[in-house]
């Protein structure tokens, strides 16, 4: 079955960075889209960025563009997020999701806390 296991989240202060990892087993990783999402306290489940499965178009929404970086590796069955230039507003529990089915929990991980605070 789908198994993703987020790493990399933490506490950072403003303006920090932190990258995130996803690693991805049970399934042809290289075959799939990949996202990340995340939610916020007392908030739902918000789209952040999605790769194809070549690792060659990318789309994010536009609260991170500039700042947030998704990448992949595909020998390594592996997700990336790279966080820059973090804001308050970014502090959330992260997850990776299997094609863009992040609102679906059989779809995603269990999630990466990250916490941008001074």
């Amino acid at each position: 079955q789908v198994q993703l296991v987020e790493s990399g989240g933490g506490l950072a202060q403003p303006g920090g960075s932190l990258r995130l990892s996803c690693a991805a087993s049970g399934f042809t990783f290289s075959n799939y889209f990949m996202t990340w999402a995340r939610q916020a306290p007392g908030q739902g489940l918000e789209w952040v960025s999605t790769i194809n499965p070549g690792g060659i178009s990318t789309s994010y929404t536009d609260s991170v563009k500039g700042r947030f970086t998704i990448s992949r590796d595909n020998a390594k069955n592996t997700l990336y997020l790279q966080m820059n230039s973090l804001k308050p507003e970014d502090t959330a529990v992260y997850y990776c999701a299997r094609g863009v089915a992040y609102l679906s929990a059989s779809q995603r991980g269990q999630g990466t806390q990250v916490t941008v605070s001074s």
